[in-house]
């Protein structure tokens, strides 16, 4: 879900929170007010004393939201099925600032599965960022990292931040494009 129109929130305990664009960890302590101004892929950026935050999906209670649903897979489910799921996966990761996910702004270069042997797998992934200097920078990799070793199977995900080719935003899907007026 995205809105353009903000939803009024308090916090009911202290939540951890990253500071946006920074990317610093702080505290929000409970009693804050303030608005939701994105909530996609499970995670909420809140405006909070004139400053950005990004709340973690887990910490969704603190402002009255439920936590997503735990992923699943077919007992049988092969490497054709547990890809796709990684790629649904993905398009749940979203800059907090940009209403688009990392793949359709074009930031996943590759993304591979291996075995890891008894039914396990291991997901590489290379992704970029818009700019090279972006301080959400390892809170993206991490989301990435956490999001993707969610799904049953996957026993580690070892995202790599590349910067060769640098993004531009030919990069991003049509529809990207169109949500930001980049044609």
């Amino acid at each position: 879900m995205y809105s353009r129109s903000s939803e009024p929130v308090r916090f009911e305990r202290d939540c951890e929170a990253v500071l946006v664009p920074q990317g610093e960890s702080v505290t929000l302590p409970a009693g804050s007010v303030g608005y939701i101004t994105q909530a996609l892929g499970g995670s909420w950026t809140v405006f909070v004393e004139g400053n950005l935050f990004r709340i973690a999906g887990k910490d969704g209670d603190a402002i009255g939201k439920e936590p997503p649903e735990p992923l699943s897979l077919p007992d049988d489910a092969d490497d054709a099925a547990v890809e796709q799921l990684v790629w649904k996966q993905l398009r749940t990761c979203f800059d907090p600032e940009i209403p688009i996910n990392v793949v359709d702004l074009g930031l996943i270069y590759e993304a591979v599965l291996r075995p890891l042997g008894e039914g396990k797998r291991m997901v590489e992934v290379k992704m970029t960022l818009t700019a090279p200097g972006c301080g959400m920078g390892e809170i993206l990799v991490d989301d990435v990292r956490s999001k993707l070793e969610m799904i049953p199977t996957i026993a580690e995900a070892d995202v790599e931040l590349v910067f060769d080719p640098p993004w531009n935003q030919s990069m991003m899907s049509e529809a990207a494009r169109l949500e930001t007026g980049m044609l």
